[in-house]
């Protein structure tokens, strides 16, 4: 139990995935949590919080401010006109898309959420201009086959200004509401996630690509309550009709 908790699996994923594996309930989440703080206030030692999906301390919500950019984006379509299909997540080729944040100027790695199956894809792009962006997302899903790049759906960062560029490729572009960022609440909370491997503070010019690589296959092979257990890399691959080149770290390293 303790290993999957490491490796970053949440408490309710480490319960329900010994539910599937065993058939039948082995231990709730809820037991894990107190086990878990019982530690923290049993032995005073903070490490324990590594255990823990945000590394909390305490259990609870911290929300977050920002700001909206949408007057400079052009061609710029509200999520309103966004296919029904897209927020039902039967359908998949629906994405997500936003930049991961670091506490170095300029660091930011580029990350993209399908929201059928969760599967996380991301690459770190050198810089945060919107013409770079746009490449390195023709890049990404230009890779993939037709019917899994139906829609992508943006915040209002200018970093997004040249998302007319995958018309390309036959994908719609939207983007959110202002000051409305849970309005694409799959890939926030996959960067909350991802958080735990590579946090804020981390120097991307330290953290090497097979690293990368193994911290995107680590969560992509990590079970979520909403795939029934499942990991996202179980529920994408059979959507798939070739094989995962290394843009797709799916594999379990």
């Amino acid at each position: 139990m303790l290993e999957r908790l490491a490796a970053g699996w949440s408490p309710e994923q480490v319960a329900g995935r010994l539910a599937r594996e065993a058939g039948r309930a082995v231990i709730s989440h809820e037991s894990i949590y107190r086990f878990v703080y019982a530690q923290i206030a049993r032995t005073k030692d903070w490490r324990w919080r590594r255990y823990l999906p945000r590394a909390k301390s305490k259990r609870g919500f911290r929300g977050k401010r920002g700001g909206s950019a949408a007057s400079f984006i052009q061609g710029r379509i509200p999520i309103a006109q966004r296919p029904t299909a897209a927020a039902d997540r039967k359908t998949p080729g629906h994405w997500e898309a936003d930049l991961m944040l670091f506490a170095k100027y300029g660091q930011a790695v580029l990350t993209v959420h399908e929201r059928r199956s969760r599967i996380l894809i991301a690459t770190r792009p050198p810089s945060k201009a919107a013409d770079g962006i746009a490449e390195h997302l023709l890049a990404l899903f230009g890779a993939l086959p037709p019917q899994l790049r139906r829609t992508v759906t943006f915040d209002n960062g200018t970093e997004f200004a040249r998302h007319h560029v995958l018309q390309r490729i036959t994908i719609q572009t939207f983007f959110c509401d202002c000051y409305a960022p849970w309005q694409k609440g799959g890939i926030e909370n996959a960067i909350g996630r991802m958080r735990r491997f590579i946090p804020r503070k981390t120097d991307l010019a330290t953290l090497t690509e097979q690293r990368f690589l193994q911290m995107l296959g680590a969560y992509n092979n990590t079970p979520r309550k909403c795939l029934d257990f499942q990991t996202p890399a179980e529920v994408f691959l059979p959507l798939l009709h070739f094989e995962c080149e290394s843009t797709f770290p799916l594999a379990r390293e």
